[in-house]
């Protein structure tokens, strides 16, 4: 199983009965304010403005896991006998047993790191909020902390990444969130207490069977602990005290979780910690927004990763993706700016928020071809953007061609979704209507929806015109259909919006 599936497959399990409501929150200490940890609490939460109008967000899922070039998982992979991240680990940085992740963590440097600069281009791409990672599934924590000397002012860059970042974002006016991973730590980095099954060092326990290292590897865990999330309630409220400091330290906008709420009472009542110390920091004004792989019921906002729904969400919710591998790759792929404005607008269409990640060097900068992509996305939000920020859903999130395929909401199902030139995406603001078509179309559009007698419309037409060009908008409406000639001069982009003004 690979790891994408692997992770596929965890979130899946967890996303079942839960075992973990019996663990007692009774005695952690909680922020003071309106929310208590219980899921009627919840329901008074109600979504910051800034959040239903952002849209676009930039992540850095960025950390030690990047040194070695070789993508996602490496802290756990290098220790999975055959793999090829085992093998490239052995070629140049010895045996696991001797030199593990533990020794790839002071290798990472940052040489090359510019938060400021790097934010001024988030922010003219049209990012409007930011994402620090807080700590992966590795245990190293990416903040200035007191619970363990694995963290990134102590060693590596040697510097507070999350402080630094959320410096650089306020300078911009960017709202800044962090991203904990360590709920999924625990069973993740089990890999570390194994040893080879065969050759030279057969059965030579790997690294994290030493017990100097256990406060970066955790302990063994029990046999039948085997799930995303562990089922140990002392690392339950070690995860607590974890992610209690990284946001009573931080005051973050938004705080992701990479699983569904976790551990029952105990995930409620560091929510009610987080929307209580936000409250608290923000002199009684709520800007705190909270993602995770669950169906929030109004409660959070619920993310989908690398997956879009599949329809209007009547909750704000948020998709995060990677514009290539979740850490830096030698030669990987990345998305094209056309295949993020795509994203950007069926997303934004259905009531959500695209969170994506820009891959960065283990130095800290970033390649080429990424800058490239960046400067097309803000050539395009500039003039688009208009129908993309403040909006909110129409009455239909847009129309697809009758052979488009059926894809479902979920995980992970970005890449069967296609779009083409018959593909429209709708928002709207006051008294405008947008209509977005995801490819350039070949001849005139039409769009079903807007016709004389489609009855989901019923306000005049006043007038159209496409996003970025001067060209005169030569429209018709039938009865079944609103029909525009393709413009003659087209913007220098595949993503066209159309600006139609209804009185």
């Amino acid at each position: 199983m690979d790891k994408q599936s692997l992770k596929k497959t965890g979130i899946a399990i967890l996303l079942l009965a839960s075992s973990f409501s019996n663990v007692s929150a009774q005695q952690l200490p909680i922020v003071k304010g309106p929310f208590q940890p219980t899921d009627e609490s919840f329901k008074q939460y109600q979504y910051p403005e800034w959040f239903r109008d952002a849209k676009f967000g930039i992540w850095a899922h960025w950390g030690p896991q990047a040194v070695p070039r070789h993508g996602d998982w490496y802290a756990r992979q290098l220790y999975k006998e055959g793999d090829e991240d085992y093998k490239d680990h052995l070629a140049r940085y010895g045996h696991p047993s001797k030199s593990g992740y533990k020794d790839i963590i002071p290798l990472w440097k940052a040489e090359r790191w510019d938060p400021e600069k790097l934010m001024a281009l988030y922010k003219k791409t049209g990012a409007k909020y930011f994402v620090s990672m807080g700590s992966h599934h590795d245990n190293f924590f990416l903040w200035n902390s007191k619970i363990h000397k694995w963290n990134a002012v102590n060693m590596g860059p040697h510097k507070d990444v999350v402080g630094t970042w959320q410096k650089a974002a306020k300078k911009e006016g960017l709202y800044f969130g962090v991203s904990e991973h360590l709920a999924a730590s625990y069973t993740w980095f089990q890999m570390a207490h194994k040893a080879d099954t065969a050759g030279p060092d057969k059965g030579v326990p790997y690294d994290g069977n030493d017990p100097q290292y256990a406060d970066l590897y955790h302990t063994k865990a029990a046999p039948d602990d085997k799930g995303w999330l562990t089922t140990n309630p002392e690392w339950m409220k070690e995860w607590y005290s974890d992610v209690k400091e990284l946001v009573d330290n931080y005051h973050p906008d938004l705080l992701y979780s990479d699983s569904q709420l976790p551990f029952g009472d105990i995930g409620r009542s560091m929510l009610a910690n987080f929307y209580n110390g936000n409250l608290a920091y923000h002199n009684g004004k709520l800007t705190a927004v909270y993602n995770c792989k669950e169906p929030s019921n109004g409660k959070w906002a619920q993310d989908l990763e690398r997956g879009v729904q599949d329809s209007i969400s009547p909750f704000p919710w948020q998709t995060d993706t990677s514009i290539g591998d979740w850490f830096y790759r030698t030669g990987q792929k990345y998305k094209s700016s056309t295949d993020i404005e795509q994203m950007l607008v069926d997303i934004v269409s259905k009531n959500g928020n695209l969170l994506i990640n820009i891959v960065q060097t283990p130095e800290g900068d970033l390649e080429p071809d990424i800058l490239r992509t960046l400067d097309e996305i803000g050539k395009w939000m500039a003039v688009n953007g208009v129908g993309i920020y403040g909006t909110r859903p129409w009455k239909v999130y847009g129309e697809k061609p009758a052979d488009a395929a059926t894809v479902k909401a979920g995980n992970f199902n970005e890449g069967r979704v296609k779009y083409t030139d018959k593909d429209i995406r709708f928002t709207t603001k006051g008294n405008n209507l947008y209509a977005f078509v995801l490819g350039i179309p070949e001849g005139d559009i039409y769009i079903k929806s807007l016709g004389k007698a489609s009855k989901l419309n019923n306000r005049k037409i006043a007038s159209i015109k496409v996003l970025g060009s001067n060209a005169k908008v030569v429209w018709q409406q039938d009865g079944d259909k609103l029909i525009i000639k393709k413009p003659a001069n087209l913007p220098d982009w595949k993503v066209l919006g159309f600006d139609i003004s209804l009185q």
